[in-house]
């Protein structure tokens, strides 16, 4: 493969500087492209650190040859010393030529590691990955409508699961039901409480363990998802929480909490979702919902800190798999104003956002009637 460097010696060599184009501005802009490319290697390097244990490994070890880090973690030697020559050209790792020895610094373990928490955000690489893989079928879409099955991301609910996991575990009972005044209250003594759209269903599972006299449910269209919460229940012994398979415009029963952690502006039918949400709460019942921290406004999103991951994941997961159904297809349209705007349509008279520590993709809203 050609180098970076070599390419644009050739370009630079057969072509002129377009007409009315700055050659500073253009040789920063190809700059940036460039480290656009090495970012994407490395979050797929980073991905892979992460699923194969490798900086889990690492962090136990003081500096340490490949061999030695490939023994730890129980991987082939080959594979693991070319993956630590991306992690110490990305920075991710030191390196000493006297030994060959490599180390992962504790500060860089503390947002590689999953001792690290919510703190974790090697996480996240995954969704690159998932990405790329439907990266034709998003495509087709482009050229000719519709979207990209939910059916088409088999790694989806894993890796929601351990995002989810990571927040709700370490800030769910402690700082985000606190932010609705009252509900860990009326929770401590019992209430019905419903997560709409609950994936692998672990918030109703961390809430019936904090609980207990509490009931609560998790709903789902994923029967994979709602299987994994029912085993999770089931092996923690909680007979306070149960899981349904269906739709969140068809909620059954009523109940004082409603949640709905990331998922409602995902759905095809986000209006008619909260049109049942606000019917299935009994009088002075709490609806709580995290969604993304984003303006509707496009321009307001410039200089957003996850701007560019919140785009890809629309364009990738959130709006294509709406549209695949016919659906909104809300995507990042769907910011504060719009959740606003759709929450009032719905009833909710009261609303207020909150956002929190460790969790910079959601805003939190605590929604209520009259």
């Amino acid at each position: 493969m050609a180098t970076v460097e070599n390419e644009r010696n050739t370009r630079s060599a057969g072509t002129a500087t377009p007409d009315g184009v700055d050659p500073a501005a253009q040789e920063e802009f190809a700059g940036r492209v460039v480290g656009v490319l090495n970012a994407a290697n490395t979050a797929l390097l980073t991905s892979v650190g992460h699923r194969t244990g490798l900086f889990d490994a690492m962090s136990t070890l003081p500096a340490a040859t490949s061999a030695e880090i490939a023994e730890a973690a129980g991987l082939d030697e080959r594979y693991v010393r070319e993956w630590l020559g991306g992690m110490l050209v990305s920075g991710f790792v030191t390196y000493e030529p006297d030994g060959a020895r490599y180390t992962l610094p504790p500060a860089h373990a503390a947002c590689l590691t999953r001792a690290a928490g919510p703190d974790n955000l090697a996480t996240l690489m995954g969704y690159v990955a998932l990405m790329g893989g439907v990266e034709d079928q998003v495509v087709e879409a482009f050229r000719k409508g519709g979207g990209v099955p939910y059916s088409a991301y088999p790694r989806f609910q894993e890796l929601q699961g351990q995002e989810n996991s990571r927040v709700f575990d370490a800030a769910l009972v402690d700082t985000i039901l606190p932010l609705a005044p009252g509900l860990s209250e009326r929770l401590r003594d019992g209430a019905d409480a419903l997560d709409v759209g609950t994936g692998q269903g672990h918030a109703p599972v961390v809430m019936a363990r904090a609980f207990p006299r509490s009931r609560f449910h998790g709903l789902d269209q994923s029967a994979e998802g709602i299987a994994a919460g029912r085993e999770e229940a089931a092996r923690l012994g909680l007979d306070n929480v149960a899981f349904t398979v269906g739709d969140s415009t068809e909620l059954p029963g009523t109940y004082d909490v409603i949640t709905a952690f990331d998922v409602i502006h995902d759905l095809a039918r986000p209006a008619e979702t909260l049109d049942a949400i606000a019917a299935a709460l009994r009088p002075g019942g709490i609806f709580l919902m995290g969604d993304i921290a984003a303006s509707s406004k496009v321009e307001e999103n410039i200089g957003h800190p996850l701007g560019p991951a919140l785009y890809g994941f629309s364009v990738f997961y959130c709006m294509t798999t709406s549209l695949s159904t016919g659906g909104a297809g809300l995507g990042t349209v769907w910011g504060e104003q719009t959740a606003r705007r759709m929450l009032a349509d719905a009833g909710f008279t009261h609303v207020e956002t909150h956002g929190i520590e460790g969790d910079p993709f959601n805003l939190y809203y605590v929604a209520t009637k009259d």
